[in-house]
C-alpha cells in the first residue's frame, strides 16, 4: 500500500472548544460520525464548536468495506434521542446542524421517522439550519416522502464510489437505487440535494466523470470528493493517493459537467464545511 502523503496528515487539536464539544456529546449520550468513522477533520470541526451527529445507534446493518462503523444487530431506537440532539444543537449554538445515521435495514422505514423527529425537535428549540445525510431507505418512496415532509435545508445521500466498484465497496447497496433516491427528492421537493464520493479505490477518471454526470442528471446541487483513507487492515486497501494537482483536475471536471457548488480536496468529507456549501447554494 502506498505511504500516506504528508498533506493527508492532520495534527491533534485540543482546546477548550474541543473539550466543550466532547463534554456536551458525552453528557447527552450522543454518537458522532466524527468518532465512529475516524474522520480526519474531527479536531478541526470540534475546534469550530461543531460535530456531525450519528443517530440510531453506533452499529450498522450493512457491511460497507470502506467504513469503520461496526456491523452488528442494532439496539431498538432510542425515542428520546431526537430531544437530546436538539438540546446539544442549542447548547453548542449551532447555526447549521448535520445529522447522519447508521443504516437500519431492520426498520420498516429505514429510520426516516427518526430523522423527521430529530428535525422537528431541533426546530422547537432553535433556528439552526439542518442537513441530513441518510442511507438509501431501500429506495422506498414512503420513507422518502417522510423526509420531504420534514423538509431539511439539505438532503445528502452519498453515492460513495463509481458504478464499476459499487458491489466491491458497497455489497449490500445498489448504484442505480442511490441515484434514484437523489432524483426522487429533487423531483418531488425544492430541497437542496447533495452527494459525495471517495477516490483512491481503483477507479478510472472516465468512471468518475460518468458518476458525476449521473449525479448531475439526478439534479444534485452539491458534490463532495475526497481521498479514501483505509481505516484498518481489515478494510479495502488504498489503490492510489491522488496528488494535490489531481484534485485540482477533479475540480475542473466537476465545473465542466456543470456543478457550481462543490467541495473537492484530499481531506474533504461529506459534511466538511457543510454550512458554506448550503450558503453558496442559496445565492
Amino acid at each position: 500500500m502506498p505511504r500516506l502523503p504528508e498533506y493527508l496528515k492532520r495534527p491533534i487539536i485540543d482546546t477548550e472548544k474541543t473539550k466543550t464539544v466532547r463534554h456536551i456529546l458525552k453528557d447527552k449520550c450522543l454518537n458522532t460520525v466524527c468518532e465512529g468513522a475516524r474522520c480526519p477533520n474531527k479536531s478541526e470541526c470540534y475546534a469550530r464548536n461543531t460535530a456531525t451527529f450519528l443517530v440510531m445507534g453506533n452499529v450498522c446493518t450493512r457491511n460497507c468495506r470502506y467504513c469503520n462503523i461496526s456491523t452488528a444487530r442494532p439496539e431498538p431506537l432510542d425515542i428520546e434521542e431526537p430531544k437530546r440532539i436538539a438540546q446539544a444543537v442549542k447548547e453548542l449554538g449551532l447555526k447549521y446542524a448535520v445529522i447522519t445515521s447508521v443504516t437500519r435495514d431492520d426498520l420498516s422505514d429505514g429510520g426516516a421517522e427518526h430523522f423527521k423527529n430529530c428535525i422537528e425537535e431541533i426546530r422547537k428549540v432553535c433556528n439552526s439550519k439542518i442537513e441530513i445525510l441518510t442511507p438509501d431507505f431501500k429506495g422506498k418512496s414512503s420513507a422518502l416522502d417522510i423526509i420531504i415532509k420534514s423538509h431539511p435545508e439539505v438532503f445528502n445521500h452519498n453515492i460513495e464510489t463509481v458504478k464499476e466498484l459499487f458491489k466491491t465497496a458497497r455489497p449490500q447497496g445498489n448504484y442505480d437505487l442511490s441515484i434514484n433516491v437523489l432524483k426522487y427528492i429533487k423531483e418531488n421537493s425544492d430541497i437542496i440535494t447533495k452527494s459525495g464520493l471517495m477516490v483512491g479505490l481503483g477507479e478510472e477518471i472516465n468512471e468518475i466523470e460518468e458518476t458525476l454526470e449521473d449525479l448531475k442528471r439526478a439534479g444534485v446541487d452539491i458534490i463532495t470528493i475526497g481521498q479514501y483513507i483505509q481505516p484498518s487492515k481489515a478494510h479495502l486497501e488504498v489503490a492510489k493517493y491522488y496528488t494535490l494537482d489531481e484534485f485540482e483536475e477533479l475540480k475542473k471536471l466537476a465545473k465542466k459537467i456543470g456543478f457550481k457548488n462543490y467541495q473537492i480536496g484530499p481531506l474533504v468529507r461529506s459534511s466538511y464545511q457543510a454550512m458554506l456549501s448550503w450558503q453558496n447554494s442559496t445565492i
